[in-house]
């Protein structure tokens, strides 16, 4: 897998082409983001991962069936969901795909390390390269946001699961969701970014070159994220698409009101400077504020939260 150093973020040329060729910016963009994706979303294999990806595969889905036989992930990523799932107990066999090469490697790379073995393919979720009747079970974790076709790629993910087969999509933006936590984003990067000029806080500051390559990628995040969702809307886009039991759920309010300047914060300011007692306080501030999200769930319209996850199952017929 190619290091950060060896896959500089995309010049300001490559952003420009991606501008008229989305599948082009979905490579450029995440095969850039492969070999430092973990370390930027505090991605990890351990207790704390495990335990969110367990719960939100629960949320929506439940406990049933359990493990699942055999499985695949679109848009897998590094393999965060995938691996957590699989070191909770969720799934036995594992596949995974992505649009992006260096995704697929570094999803393998970190399966290795954990000590078993995974199947990639680099795939497009509108086209996936599986026969139909294959999976016991299709994942996702924040990806159906990047597919030009949602309704084409809920078809795919039903043609190639088995009858009864149940899809899990989990950590999609809802409208209004996304719509407060890019705008408190922005605020915390302009202002991080501005007050570290001050000759005072000047250790806290990034190198510029640094500061211009993470504008760079937002400017490719803006391309490739293609859509925020209506839960009851993304509902009737997976029942067209032919699934049945179809269910949402909607998760962190609060907790993505203060997550997501947090995540800013932390790319904005040089790693060294925040250590594993920031990270604790990150993490313990998220579980809490997830705890009053979840109370306030029964008076807080769904459609307000940050988060939707969607399931459903293929028609047994």
């Amino acid at each position: 897998m190619t290091t950060s150093a060896e896959k500089p973020a995309a010049s300001a040329e490559e952003v420009e082409a991606a501008w008229n060729d989305n599948k082009l910016a979905q490579v450029l963009y995440h095969d850039w983001e492969a070999s430092t994706y973990d370390e930027k979303w505090s991605i990890s294999y351990d207790e704390r991962c495990v335990d969110y990806a367990r719960d939100r595969f629960t949320a929506v889905a439940g406990t049933g069936g359990w493990p699942y036989g055999k499985t695949l992930e679109i848009g897998a990523g590094t393999g965060f969901f995938t691996l957590n799932l699989k070191l909770a107990g969720v799934l036995d066999e594992a596949h995974v795909t992505d649009l992006s090469p260096g995704m697929v490697e570094a999803a393998k790379k970190n399966a290795k390390t954990l000590g078993f073995a995974i199947e990639g393919r680099v795939a497009d979720a509108e086209k996936l390269p599986y026969d139909d009747n294959t999976f016991d079970l299709v994942i996702g974790h924040a990806v159906i946001h990047h597919i030009p076709d949602v309704e084409l790629a809920f078809r795919e993910m039903l043609r190639v699961l088995k009858p009864g087969g149940r899809f899990v999509i989990c950590g999609e933006p809802t409208r209004y969701g996304d719509f407060v936590a890019r705008r408190l984003s922005r605020f915390t990067w302009w202002a991080t970014t501005n007050v570290t000029k001050l000759p005072a806080l000047a250790h806290w500051r990034r190198p510029q070159e640094e500061l211009d390559e993470s504008s760079r990628a937002a400017a490719l995040e803006a391309v490739v994220d293609l859509h925020t969702f209506d839960p009851d809307t993304l509902a009737r886009t997976a029942e067209r698409a032919g699934a049945v039991e179809v269910k949402t759920v909607t998760e962190e309010l609060l907790a993505a009101w203060v997550g997501w300047p947090i995540r800013t914060f932390e790319a904005a300011v040089p790693e060294q400077k925040l250590g594993f007692g920031w990270r604790m306080f990150a993490y313990k501030s998220w579980l809490q504020l997830s705890k009053v999200d979840k109370v306030l769930s029964s008076v807080v319209p769904d459609e307000l939260y940050y988060n939707v996850s969607i399931t459903g199952v293929a028609n047994k017929q």
